[in-house]
């Protein structure tokens, strides 16, 4: 399923992300010789519809066509077949971006492995996992680990940082047991400012010689804790406010990711007042939907003061993903750890 390369492939940086398909046969490796021999490890479209972190790395390769990368890089090119069709993935597939945790009883199991193997053998510097939002978000960064190279990785790209630990089958989970590692939230697909930021921090991080072990300076952080995954619950039918279905989101909701929300914010229509429409899962795993929503008046209403992200429009990604995730302002005076 893997194919590795030891360059980049001819005619591959003048192919869109939807054309890659005529290049490479699929999910790609690419490892870079550079100055620093410790790779800097850089995936794209493990969301096929997410072609920020293919444009913005072919960028940087362009830039170093003719001469050495100031660090070895190790490129993975992911759904290659769903970015042909501009999807998220395709049908049958899995979601590149909850594979890569051991034991998921998937094709893709041999694949994560080999990745995680190599890299670990060649000791990767840090990681990028390079995605796009479909709703209306900032650009910023998430981690998975409250310790200080995370955090001066992060900060590279943004001072608004969201800590999540589920879901714990993503890419940056995975990379955070071998090196500092960060996903990076670049706005909507092909926005020229989304590509320029990304190929910006990537070129950065290639210059890096090493990171901190200790730093004070965390008092400018706006760090994020993500608190529950919101989804639909099963069968239940999602659409825009007067349409017919259980679950009616109010127009532009989207513009509510990153606002903290006072109780009493609606977010939706309910057709059924008695049935609460959604499951909120815990990192625990476990509905807590109660402690944080209620219908009142036949909406969807917040009962605590929170604050959404990824909260989309696109009723495929909250079919097949979620509705959105939950956040609670993170005091890191009392957690930080290195």
């Amino acid at each position: 399923m893997l194919t590795v390369y030891g360059s980049v492939p001819d005619g591959l940086l003048e192919c869109d992300s939807n054309e890659l398909h005529n290049i490479l046969p699929g999910p790609s490796l690419i490892h870079l010789p550079g100055k620093m021999p410790e790779p800097l490890f850089v995936s794209v479209l493990l969301h096929g519809n997410e072609s920020t972190g293919w444009l913005a790395i072919r960028e940087v390769l362009q830039q170093y066509q003719e001469k050495t990368l100031p660090r070895a890089l190790s490129i993975f090119v992911g759904n290659i077949h769903a970015a042909k069709e501009s999807v998220r993935h395709l049908n049958g597939q899995p979601d590149y971006n909850r594979i890569w945790k051991a034991n998921t009883k998937l094709d893709e199991d041999d694949m994560v492995r080999e990745i995680l193997e190599q890299m670990e053998k060649r000791n990767v510097f840090a990681s990028i996992d390079i995605h796009n939002n479909s709703g209306h978000n900032p650009h910023y960064a998430c981690i998975n680990r409250l310790a200080t190279p995370f955090f001066q990785l992060a900060t590279m790209f943004s001072n608004t940082l969201v800590y999540f630990l589920k879901p714990d089958t993503v890419q940056s989970v995975a990379f955070a047991n071998l090196c500092p590692a960060v996903t990076i939230e670049c706005g909507k697909p092909d926005e020229k400012h989304g590509i320029e930021h990304a190929r910006d921090f990537v070129l950065s991080t290639l210059s890096m010689k090493e990171f901190e072990e200790h730093s004070q300076v965390i008092h400018n952080l706006n760090i994020f804790h993500t608190v529950v995954i919101v989804k639909l619950k099963e069968g239940l039918s999602v659409g825009m406010d007067g349409e017919d279905c259980a679950l009616q989101l109010l127009p532009e909701v989207d513009y509510l990711n990153f606002t903290e929300l006072e109780v009493g914010s609606a977010l939706a229509r309910v057709r059924e007042p008695d049935y609460m429409p959604v499951v909120a899962l815990n990192e625990f795993g476990k509905d807590v939907a109660d402690r944080f929503f209620e219908i009142r008046d036949g909406m969807l209403c917040t009962t605590v003061e929170v604050m959404p992200s990824m909260l989309t429009l696109d009723m495929d990604i909250i079919r097949k993903d979620c509705l959105c995730y939950l956040m609670e302002r993170l005091d890191l005076s009392t957690t930080l750890s290195t």
